[in-house]
């Protein structure tokens, strides 16, 4: 039992993997009737009357997104308390049933229709635990009510991006425990959104392990096949609403695809992490929390620790009873995005020069194209490759990235510049994979140095960018 890191290093991302992988950063929305009741997990006996949101604006919800830069919603169709979004055929526990839009509305085309119309994509989170239905705990008859819904979300809204799935399996009525038929709903979604990809509890993309918005130092795309089924197992599903849990960080896997690791597993994947976490302490909006939102300072520091840690960030922005994204929450988006905009649109090594003896393609780290990218030779490490920004610069970031479609290979590396005739270390670093953000103090220099200094078979990097922050 092992697997060679040669092995691991042509473990590749497939064509679904990779466009989501590009998106970045992108909103899940919770919404429903949680919204109503202050609660954060219904029991599923809630009163649709309730539902009445009095400002509804999918549009507003979109806007707010795009000041950010993010590329997507998620929307949360159905959540555990089983109150559907849409005019399910297969229940009337849904928006039929409240006085929204007079029993007439579809939030989720709303939304869907606002998303497509100002180039964002979107996804559908859909609850397999189901605290309305009768069903729920008769395995065969749930399983055909949930595929049943699932089939309406994937056919009558066009373009999916995602399906996300998380794992909270508690008892239903009838005492009994569901048994998730979950390769049925994989190949559901495959045939009817076969660019979608499903995540969590999915096969194309693993949660990160908490929803702090904690990152590992060293986040692997390649992890050990059993890591997808880890949130599918029953006795490790979320049962209860801890607050608690969305504070919780299992240290135990910080490693999860090391050396040591691949010599203990027999299997590896492509696997990538995605961060999921609230703008406010919880998922659904809640007016108690209106002095708890994150700040500009906090979203900052998230998006560069998980966009540029390997990940992606997927962001809850919680809408009140009116149907809007709450005015501190949209301040502090459009300060995010106006952040990231003045600090990563202006590339400070766009004109410098790159040379890596004895390759003569070390120019293709800073031509600004996805497709390119620079590999040494096959041989031992340290691989280096300098850069020349043509005058004395001053820069804190510096982000670079592996041409992940032939895999994940650095495994050790460091950034250094030159003072005078001296080069002096300025930051290690483990993994790159898709993207990595480099926070350094403020440092002038016109020479810096990249060494790989560990890499599973030769390094292929693809772009190499260096920026001043902006506050």
């Amino acid at each position: 039992m092992a697997v060679k890191i040669e092995e691991a290093a042509k473990v590749t991302p497939s064509a679904r993997q990779l466009a989501w992988q590009q998106l970045e950063f992108y909103a899940f929305i919770h919404f429903g009737m949680n919204t109503f009741t202050g609660k954060q997990w219904g029991l599923g006996d809630e009163d649709p009357q309730w539902f009445h949101p009095s400002e509804f604006d999918a549009f507003q919800w979109v806007e707010v997104c795009q000041s950010a830069g993010m590329k997507g919603i998620i929307l949360t169709c159905k959540h555990h308390d089983g109150f559907c979004l849409w005019p399910s055929e297969y229940t009337n526990h849904s928006v039929v049933s409240s006085p929204w839009s007079h029993g007439r509305g579809d939030m989720v085309r709303e939304v869907a229709e606002a998303c497509r119309a100002h180039g964002l994509k979107f996804g559908v989170y859909l609850s397999p635990w189901d605290r309305h239905e009768p069903s729920y705990g008769d395995s065969p008859a749930y399983n055909t009510y949930f595929m049943n819904q699932l089939r309406e979300l994937l056919t009558n809204y066009g373009e999916i991006f995602c399906v996300w799935f998380d794992g909270a399996c508690g008892e239903g009525k009838n005492g009994k425990v569901q048994l998730y038929d979950w390769d049925a709903y994989y190949s559901l979604i495959r045939e009817l959104q076969p660019n979608a990809v499903i995540s969590v509890c999915g096969p194309d993309v693993r949660w990160c392990g908490n929803e702090a918005g904690h990152t590992r130092i060293s986040e692997w795309s390649v992890v050990p096949a059993t890591m997808k089924d880890n949130e599918k197992i029953k006795e490790k599903s979320q049962k209860v609403d801890d607050a608690d849990f969305a504070k919780r960080i299992n240290s135990r896997e910080e490693d999860i695809g090391s050396r040591d690791v691949l010599a203990q597993v027999d299997d590896v994947i492509w696997y990538p992490a995605e961060v999921n976490t609230s703008i406010r302490p919880n998922w659904f909006y809640d007016s108690v929390e209106d002095d708890k939102v994150r700040t500009v300072e906090q979203l900052v520091e998230l998006y560069e620790k998980t966009v540029g840690g390997n990940a992606a960030f997927l962001l809850n922005l919680p809408p009140d009873k009116r149907g809007r994204i709450h005015e501190k929450d949209v301040k502090n988006m459009l300060e995010l995005g106006r952040r990231l905009r003045s600090t990563y649109s202006n590339n400070l090594a766009a004109h410098a020069a790159a040379t890596a003896l004895p390759s003569d393609d070390a120019a293709y780290v800073l031509d600004g194209r996805s497709d390119t990218y620079w590999s040494p030779s096959e041989g031992l490490a340290p691989f280096d490759i300098e850069f020349d920004l043509g005058s004395e610069t001053v820069f804190d970031r510096i982000v670079l990235k592996e041409f992940i479609p032939l895999g994940q290979r650095i495994e050790r590396f460091q950034l250094e510049y030159k003072e005078g005739e001296v080069w002096k270390l300025l930051y290690t670093g483990t993994v790159v994979g898709y993207k990595k953000i480099c926070r350094l103090n403020a440092v002038t220099a016109r020479q810096i140095r990249l060494r790989i200094t560990e890499s599973r078979l030769n390094p292929m990097i693809s772009s190499f960018e260096v920026f001043l922050s902006q506050h």
